[in-house]
């Protein structure tokens, strides 16, 4: 089953994330403290590497995000019939990153991609790209699937802790099945745009875009 078949989580199915604390006292205010005054590390890395360790783990985490699939799950439905999944961190150049963000329109905020490829014995089936962003002030994680021609497979919500009132449905996410990088490849143009979402579905249209852009700098050359 691909993500374009499994439907996405109903209401009643999401998990309820952990309560959250506060720490006046004690070792873990010193800690803040000491964290405020240390230099700083965009809030977004930070959330992403804890979420991506959540993801992995098949749970529902520290930061306190609704997940809907594990990472395991998620790559099962990406690659269906792959007799192996490979993980690859790709590394970009400085002008690499200015190439990438030049084609997606959004910025990377790291170097280092992560990307699973799909095999069916020697045969590729495809590359997924796990991309979380900071939607209004909490995460989004999106697993983007793409063909080895990079033509967009599937895209598929792993993880989100807004307001379920602004969760991108699956027959909106499926608007993005099939789809290149082109300029028009945007809200209200190719995307049909959410009333009421436009943050969290601009996020997801910024993962795709930032998917076919690494996609374009760094494997399609590979296969030439």
């Amino acid at each position: 089953m691909t993500p374009r078949e499994e439907p996405q989580p109903g209401l009643g199915s999401y998990p309820a994330g952990p309560a959250r604390k506060r720490y006046a006292r004690g070792p873990l205010a010193t800690s803040w403290r000491r964290a405020r005054s240390a230099p700083r590390v965009p809030l977004s890395r930070v959330v992403g590497a804890l979420l991506l360790a959540t993801l992995a783990a098949g749970l529902t985490g520290d930061v306190g995000a609704k997940v809907f699939y594990s990472m395991d799950q998620a790559l099962r439905f990406a690659f269906p019939g792959a007799s192996t999944i490979e993980k690859e961190t790709l590394f970009l150049s400085e002008p690499e990153v200015h190439q990438v963000e030049s084609l997606a329109r959004a910025r990377l905020e790291s170097r280092m991609i992560p990307v699973h490829i799909g095999k069916q014995n020697q045969r590729l089936l495809g590359y997924a790209m796990i991309d979380i962003h900071i939607v209004r002030t909490q995460p989004e994680a999106v697993l983007i699937v793409l063909e080895p021609d990079g033509v967009v497979a599937s895209t598929t919500l792993l993880a989100f802790d807004e307001s379920l009132d602004y969760l991108p449905p699956g027959r909106w996410l499926r608007q993005f099945d099939r789809k290149t990088l082109r300029p028009d490849l945007a809200l209200g143009q190719e995307i049909v745009a959410i009333t009421g979402a436009t943050l969290s579905t601009s996020g997801v249209t910024d993962s795709v875009r930032r998917a076919l852009a690494v996609y374009q700098v760094k494997l399609a050359p590979k296969r030439r």
